[in-house]
């Protein structure tokens, strides 16, 4: 497992986990599945207690932060996942 440039806490990108792209330590969960459920309406507490209650809301902080250091790249990444969706 590798950790990211930046020295993020909890974010890891691994070559062999979700193709390589950044997600949340220990979990599959992608910054940018976060990212999407916030542009879309969740907020943070939903997140952590619903969506994805495996994660704490210092884990969706930091796919924030993620975020605002890495908008290009989350953004493709938001915009393919939504183009490969139910028709």
């Amino acid at each position: 497992m590798s950790t990211t440039p930046g020295s993020y806490r909890y974010i890891v990108r691994s070559p062999d986990v979700r193709g390589g792209h950044a997600r949340v330590e220990g979990t599959r969960i992608g910054v940018h599945d976060v990212v999407g459920l916030l542009q879309n309406g969740e907020t943070v507490d939903s997140i952590a207690a619903t969506c994805f209650p495996a994660l704490t809301k210092a884990q969706v902080y930091e796919c924030l932060a993620y975020y605002e250091d890495h908008k290009g790249e989350i953004d493709l990444l938001i915009a393919q996942q939504m183009s490969d969706g139910p028709p």
